[in-house]
């Protein structure tokens, strides 16, 4: 479909509905934390939390080496435990910012302090981490490793704090804290043969040991949580990784190695503009033909999370990368880089083919929390369904494109590496029909 009828086929009054949307933000959040406080009160039997059922697992940043590492658990919702998982069901059932607010509220992160090396920073004769398999880090590694929610019982220093903390826009946000005194599984957790495989690999490295996991069938979201508790790496070099980290570590390794699989193909043949919209986010997918490249411009309206000043300008950031990939890593655009750049190669390598690709991320006042990262990743993943519009050069393609951004065609090509190139590209210009 020729991009001109693509973008004319998308509903006329859509920019209205969104301004619409945004003017009626829910807060029904400030009614579910009420819920949340009663559930966790029924729950409670004395200081222990018991018949809990531990989805997933948290490790922080803060005073890193010695970081808080932490259990999730849903309170009073244990039997739907699987629901409260980040990962792509999320997108696939069209949760909104408040589905996930609601999700991660009701989720309790019960945690101690440990050291990323050993699992107490009181002893220096403790084991290296890829040896506990008992205490709290041990039952927090159990949960990891599981390939479904566990049943456990915690015991807690005291009521949990109930603050919601919105987090960044890598980790999704998290609900109420509570000081863990310790941890005991009710059950033996289940776990798969290939991450058996990993574990007791001593000699394997982080990176491969992904890949092959990537390459088994576990999504990123599986894999890095695994990273995350330890259990990934040559043993020693296992350690705790902080979960914003091992979100991006495993994005960013299992890019590589599908970059590493495009990189001989063939390229697309002719330029292809993709659109998706997910929670307040616009992502155009513009796909050309040429060896790998990408960029990532993210645009954020005034109003939105990370741009909060109403009257402000229009936020911009870019990075982006050429057919050898990068030397270090993504500041100005983060987690979202590499995020979106998984789902562009794991479209591309599906397809056996190789192109140069510009995503352009509009932010607009509709996203008023941030969810975390796993919503770039599956928005651009999710792109490449459907329909697409296709133009004669690149350049036709940024110029169209440029007509539906909130910033000037000008502003776009001072920031993009991609486009200001091919502002200066003779052969561009010399196929292109007015």
């Amino acid at each position: 479909m020729r991009l001109d009828d693509y973008i004319e086929d998308l509903e006329p009054d859509e920019e209205a509905e969104r301004r619409r949307l945004a003017k009626e933000k829910s807060y029904a959040i400030t009614d579910h934390l009420e819920t949340v406080e009663r559930r966790f009160d029924d729950a409670l039997s004395g200081d222990s939390l018991v018949g809990s059922s531990a989805p997933s697992i948290f490790v922080g940043r803060s005073t890193y080496p010695d970081v808080p590492v932490g259990l999730l658990s849903p309170v009073g919702d244990e039997g739907n435990a699987a629901d409260y998982v980040t990962d792509g069901e999320w997108y696939r059932k069209e949760y909104g910012i408040d589905d996930v607010l609601q999700r991660r509220t009701g989720l309790l992160n019960s945690s101690k302090r440990a050291n990323v090396d050993a699992p107490s920073v009181a002893s220096r004769l403790s084991p290296s981490v890829h040896d506990v398999w008992e205490g709290f880090v041990g039952v927090q590694r159990e949960v990891a490793i599981a390939d479904r929610p566990v049943d456990l019982e915690i015991g807690l220093d005291g009521k949990p704090d109930l603050n919601l903390d919105v987090g960044a826009d890598v980790a999704t946000p998290r609900g109420p804290r509570a000081t863990a005194r310790d941890a005991e599984l009710r059950e033996n957790p289940h776990v798969p043969r290939q991450v058996e495989k990993t574990l007791e690999d001593d000699d394997w490295q982080a990176q491969g040991a992904m890949t092959y996991l990537y390459r088994r069938g576990f999504d990123v979201y599986e894999i890095n949580s695994i990273l995350s508790a330890g259990a990934l790496g040559q043993a020693e070099n296992r350690r705790l990784v902080p979960t914003r980290w091992s979100i991006t570590a495993v994005d960013d390794a299992v890019g590589e190695y599908l970059r590493g699989r495009i990189r001989n193909e063939r390229s697309v043949d002719e330029v292809q503009v993709w659109l998706n919209e997910y929670v307040g986010n616009r992502y155009w997918v513009i796909l050309a033909p040429g060896t790998w490249e990408f960029e990532l411009v993210e645009m954020k309206a005034p109003g939105s999370v990370w741009n909060p000043s109403p009257g402000g300008n229009i936020w911009m950031g870019s990075a982006s990368e050429g057919y050898e990939g990068r030397s270090s890593y993504v500041k100005e655009t983060a987690g979202a880089y590499y995020a979106s750049r998984l789902g562009v190669l794991e479209h591309l390598e599906s397809i056996g083919r190789q192109a140069k690709c510009l995503v352009l991320r509009e932010v607009s006042d509709e996203y008023y929390a941030p969810v975390g990262v796993w919503q770039v990743r599956e928005s651009v993943r999710n792109a490449f369904e459907g329909e697409y519009g296709t133009a004669e050069t690149f350049h036709e393609a940024i110029a169209t494109v440029s007509e539906r951004l909130p910033v000037s065609l000008e502003r776009l090509r001072r920031k993009s590496e991609l486009a200001a190139g091919l502002q200066s590209n003779l052969a561009a210009f010399a196929t292109r029909t007015d």
